[in-house]
C-alpha cells in the first residue's frame, strides 16, 4: 500500500458521527441537518428537461466521452468565465485554457498530483480553516502542508505574514478559497495580486477554489483570473481557477466543474487526467453547456439563499448576534462554550447537527483558528431553516449548551 494513505487525517463528518455517536436527538423534534454543504433547491427545470432529452441520451451513451472535453462545453464554460470575470482584454482560448472536471473536489484533489514534484522537499500552503481535500491532496503528492491563519481580525482571510521565507521557498503549490469554506471571506483583488507576485517570486502554482463564487449578496466577488488580467498577465501564468455547477445550479449530484487558467499547466494535467480516466460523460457535458449558458437560474438561486440569510439574522440577532457573510450558503458564529460541547448539546435538546469549527481546521503554534466556532450551512429550506433559527435562539437562551 501507498505508505502516504497513512497520514491521512479522518474526515471532518467521520469525526463529526463519532463525536455524536451515542447522543441521541430530542424525540419531540424534526432532524436538522446544518452540518453538509449539500445544496437542496431543486434544479431549474429547464435542465431537468435538457437532462430528459433522448437525443442527449443516446448521443450520450453510444460514445466514449473526450477527457478534453466537447467544444460546445469548453466553449460555454470560456464564455462564462470571459463574461463573469471581465477577462475581455484577455480572453480565455477555450481550447488550450480549459478544462471540464467532475465537480471541484475530484479536481482539487487531482492538481496537486499534477503540479507537485514529488522528488522535492516541497510545501504547499492552505488557508486554516478549509476543506479537507486541500491537505489529502498535498499529502499524497508527497508535500509537507503549511496552514495559514485566517483569524476574525483579518477578516477571516488568510494571514501570510506567518509564513517563513523557508517556507515559501519550498512552496510548490497554494490553494486560495474565495469566497471562503466555511467563513463566507472574499478576497480583493488586491489579495491576488498580492499571491500572484508572490508567485512570481517562488514560482509556485496558484490554485482557486471559487466554487461559491456565484452565491452572492450585492457584489460578485473578483477571481483569480480577473485579478491576473488586470495585471496584464495574459497568459495566466501559475494561474488555475476551479468552479462548479454543484453550488451555482443546485447539482451536486452531476459532478460537473471547470479548470482554467495558464495553458501550460492545463495541457499537462490533461495529460495526467486522460491517464486517470476522469472523463465526464457526453450527456452531462451537454447539460453543463446548457447551464452555464443560463444565468436567471443563479439569480433566482441567490435570492433564496438571501432569504434564508436575513431570516435567520432576524430571529438571532438579540440573542445570538453572527456577522452574515456577503457571499456563500455558510454561517460561522462563535459558540459560548467548547464548540465540541455545543455540538453535542444542540443535537441533544434541539435534534440539529453542524460541524465544530475544530473538526476543519488544524494547529498551528498551539492554535486551531476553527476552535471556539461551529459551521452551520443554510441549505435545509427557508422553513427549516427559521425553524432551525427558532430552535437556535431557545437554546441559547435557555442555556441548553452547558
Amino acid at each position: 500500500m501507498n505508505p502516504l494513505l497513512e497520514s491521512l487525517n479522518p474526515y471532518p463528518f467521520e469525526r463529526l458521527n463519532e463525536l455524536l455517536d451515542g447522543v441521541s436527538g430530542n424525540p419531540d423534534l424534526s432532524f436538522i441537518p446544518l452540518s453538509l454543504g449539500e445544496p437542496k433547491h431543486e434544479a431549474a427545470k429547464f435542465l431537468i428537461d435538457t437532462y430528459r432529452e433522448e437525443a442527449s441520451v443516446v448521443r450520450g451513451l453510444a460514445t466514449y466521452p473526450p477527457t478534453k472535453g466537447l467544444p460546445e462545453l469548453r466553449e460555454a464554460i470560456a464564455s462564462f468565465v470571459n463574461r463573469r470575470f471581465s477577462l475581455n482584454a484577455a480572453p480565455l482560448d477555450p481550447d488550450t485554457q480549459v478544462l471540464p472536471v467532475n465537480g471541484t473536489r475530484e479536481a482539487l484533489f487531482a492538481i496537486a498530483q499534477a503540479v507537485i514534484d514529488p522528488a522535492k522537499e516541497s510545501t504547499t500552503i492552505l488557508p486554516n480553516p478549509f476543506y479537507q481535500i486541500y491537505e489529502g491532496a498535498a499529502l499524497l503528492a508527497g508535500s509537507t502542508p503549511v496552514y495559514v491563519p485566517c483569524p476574525a481580525d483579518n477578516g477571516f482571510k488568510p494571514d501570510f505574514s506567518v509564513i517563513t521565507d523557508a517556507e515559501w521557498a519550498k512552496c510548490e503549490a497554494i490553494y486560495l478559497c474565495s469566497p471562503g469554506n466555511p467563513t463566507g471571506a472574499i478576497m480583493t483583488i488586491e489579495d491576488y495580486a498580492a499571491m500572484i507576485k508572490k508567485s512570481d517570486e517562488f514560482d509556485f502554482v496558484i490554485i482557486s477554489d471559487e466554487c461559491y463564487s456565484e452565491l452572492y449578496d450585492s457584489e460578485p466577488p473578483p477571481g483569480l483570473l480577473e485579478a491576473a488580467a488586470k495585471l496584464g498577465r495574459s497568459d495566466y501564468r501559475n494561474c488555475v481557477a476551479f468552479n462548479s455547477l454543484s453550488k451555482r445550479s443546485n447539482l451536486p449530484g452531476l459532478r460537473s466543474g471547470y479548470a482554467c487558467g495558464d495553458a501550460r499547466i492545463i495541457e499537462k494535467y490533461l495529460l495526467y487526467r486522460t491517464y486517470h480516466g476522469s472523463a465526464m460523460s457526453v450527456h452531462n457535458q451537454l447539460l453543463s453547456a446548457a447551464a452555464w449558458s443560463d444565468e436567471e437560474h443563479v439569480e433566482q438561486n441567490r435570492v433564496q439563499y438571501r432569504m434564508k440569510y436575513d431570516a435567520v439574522a432576524e430571529i438571532l440577532v438579540n440573542t445570538w448576534p453572527m456577522e452574515i457573510p456577503a457571499a456563500g450558503f455558510y454561517l460561522w458564529p462563535e459558540t459560548p462554550v467548547d464548540d465540541l460541547l455545543f455540538t453535542q448539546k444542540l443535537m441533544e435538546h434541539q435534534h440539529i447537527k453542524v460541524v465544530p469549527g475544530t473538526f476543519l481546521g488544524r494547529d498551528r503554534g498551539g492554535i486551531n483558528p476553527g476552535s471556539g466556532r461551529v459551521r452551520m450551512a443554510l441549505v435545509a429550506t427557508l422553513d427549516e431553516c427559521v425553524e432551525a433559527a427558532g430552535r437556535l435562539k431557545t437554546f441559547i437562551e435557555r442555556n441548553q449548551y452547558a
